[in-house]
């Protein structure tokens, strides 16, 4: 069922249904001279945060103290959710089960987007008005939550809790979330319009409006839920872009050192879009604190870094982090040389040690594959014509792209090799298993199908495969392919079992087979019903049919045995 379409009386009643499955909340944080950071609000009401999500979420929505930042901030950051939470709403599967692997929705993490002010203020002790709106989602729609913040923020400030309650109420009108629509999003006087990424995007996507209300003004087109100006983040590191995707894709454990929360935040998800459309597995932190629940698992010395990426802004960071393998450290502002942006140097770990270390990207790390010079001639070329920042991006976004697709594509094909034929699975017995993937024979494959039938780059593919099948991304992705074709080796059989003569395979068959293969199809039933298995429309009502011919076939006392249960 199109959860768009969801009306039955239990879901109007509850409220918050709509909201809920873009939001989890919407928090107001504040300076309190005595307190320190402290949650003044949390909308809707009714959400309840534990106390160290709310910790987490204070420190989170500030820049750090030293950055002394005047004006509007906007910057984002992910945090752990508390063990047991539950979620409100839609079930996630229902979202997740069609949208990209990277866009879906977090089962153990919270985003916080934030719109910070800090202006002059005589009235306040300090001298410093200083408070955050913070949008709180499961989602990592970046660009629409920062479009959200854009148009709330200034009457917010204005009103406050008026505002911000008329804007949560409206939102609660907004359409269910769904992949593959292209939304209008009335927000206040205005309206936002943009599309949800579906696992099988096309053009032209039905267009879905929130019920009962009409857009007064024209809508304002996002060119995306998520994708950030991927320039602006790797314009210092053009040079380095193989290195740092491969980096990425390898889930190498990497801090971002930023001069403030937005540089830090966007180059971080910049970096986990790269691999995209691979899932980014690991976990990373657009921003990061000392404050952090997670710090002190983070920085300790007796063990290896963890898979992470970092995002940093403190430079008492500089010496907590020395031992890291990989530190990407950005300047204040890209400096530029001529016409062209400064690119920064690969530095040795070791010269990151002390306070003042000039930004660079600090490794040891030799990367797999050769630099694509074509492209970094292109986009220097861009600067240098004057090209706008969002073709550069357009330019860098469609290179991952295709260098990611080249590395997955085998990946894909082999996995598919894995699949029983058709033929093998047959009504009366339990599909045949999928065969285990093998990095050898992969490997044996790739000679002849490997990446160098679609990727200009040369290298040592064979090495980065290796080194990938011992990263979490691996695992991720693996994991994930093999549930979508478990799921569709049960659908595969449900259809060969609603085309098979069970009647007639009833005939020669004791009572005790054929109960027993009764309770195993109802088994078959609840099962496609819970994983939402994706099949004919007509094959479940198919073959309950089916089944309840068999059961009439029984003598009466058995019927009344099943029916019972």
């Amino acid at each position: 069922m199109d959860p768009l379409d969801c009306e039955e009386p239990a879901k109007r009643r509850r409220p918050w249904a709509r909201f809920s499955s873009w939001l989890e909340c919407v928090c107001v944080v504040t300076f309190d001279l005595e307190l320190g950071q402290a949650i003044e609000l949390v909308y809707p009401p009714d959400v309840k945060l534990t106390e160290k999500e709310k910790s987490s979420l204070c420190y989170l929505s500030f820049p750090d103290s030293y950055s002394g930042s005047i004006g509007d901030t906007r910057f984002s950051f992910r945090m752990r959710q508390s063990v047991g939470r539950s979620r409100p709403g839609l079930p996630d599967d229902i979202y997740n089960r069609d949208a990209v692997a990277a866009l879906q929705s977090e089962a153990s993490h919270f985003y916080g987007y934030v719109y910070f002010r800090q202006v002059k203020d005589a009235s306040v002790k300090r001298g410093y008005f200083q408070k955050s709106l913070v949008l709180v989602s499961r989602l990592p729609f970046v660009q629409l939550f920062y479009a959200v913040l854009d148009v709330i923020a200034a009457d917010f400030f204005r009103r406050l809790r008026p505002s911000l309650e008329a804007v949560c109420e409206q939102m609660d009108r907004w359409p269910f979330l769904a992949p593959g629509l292209t939304v209008t999003l009335p927000l206040m006087d205005a309206v936002l319009q943009v599309r949800i990424p579906c696992q099988k995007d096309n053009a032209g996507s039905p267009v879905r409006a929130p019920p009962k209300e009409v857009a007064a003004a024209p809508p304002t087109a996002l060119p995306s839920v998520h994708e950030l100006d991927l320039f602006r983040c790797f314009q210092s590191v053009l040079i380095h872009l193989q290195m740092l995707w491969e980096l990425t894709l390898l889930g190498e454990p990497l801090i971002v050192m930023a001069p403030s929360p937005t540089v830090s935040s966007e180059t971080v998800l910049a970096l986990v879009g790269s691999i995209a459309p691979l899932k980014f597995c690991c976990d990373f932190r657009p921003y990061f604190t000392i404050h952090d629940s997670e710090f002190r698992e983070y920085t300790t010395k007796t063990q290896a870094p963890p898979n992470v990426i970092l995002g940093v802004t403190n430079p008492f960071f500089v010496k907590t982090f020395h031992n890291w393998p990989h530190v990407l450290r950005l300047g204040e502002t890209a400096k530029m040389l001529g016409d062209v942006p400064k690119q920064l140097k690969v530095r040795k770990a070791a010269k990151l040690k002390t306070l003042d270390a000039k930004p660079g990207v600090f490794t040891a790390y030799k990367s797999f594959l050769l630099k694509d010079k074509i492209l970094v001639k292109r986009l220097l070329k861009g600067i240098q014509r004057r090209r706008p920042s969002e073709v550069q991006s357009a330019i860098l976004r469609r290179h991952f792209l295709e260098l990611t697709q080249s590395f997955i594509i085998p990946l894909e094909r082999y996995m598919s090799s894995l699949m029983p034929l058709q033929r093998s699975v047959t009504p009366w017995k339990t599909p045949p298993q999928i065969r285990p993937f093998s990095q050898d024979e992969f490997m044996s494959v790739l000679e002849r199908g490997g990446p160098q039938l679609t990727s200009a780059l040369r290298g040592d593919w064979t090495g980065l495969y290796r080194k990938f099948f011992k990263s979490p991304n691996f695992d991720g992705w693996y994991r994930r392919r093999l549930r979508e074709m478990t799921r569709k080796l049960e659908s595969l059989h449900l259809e060969v079992i609603c085309e098979a003569d069970l009647l007639g395979w009833t005939r020669d068959k004791s009572e005790v087979e054929i109960v027993d293969l009764i309770l195993k199809l109802r088994d078959k039933l609840l099962k496609a019903a819970r994983q939402q298995l994706q099949v004919k429309a007509d094959i479940l009502g198919k073959l309950e049919s089916l089944i309840a011919s068999v059961v009439s076939s029984l003598p009466k006392d058995l019927q009344d045995v099943l029916n019972a249960q």
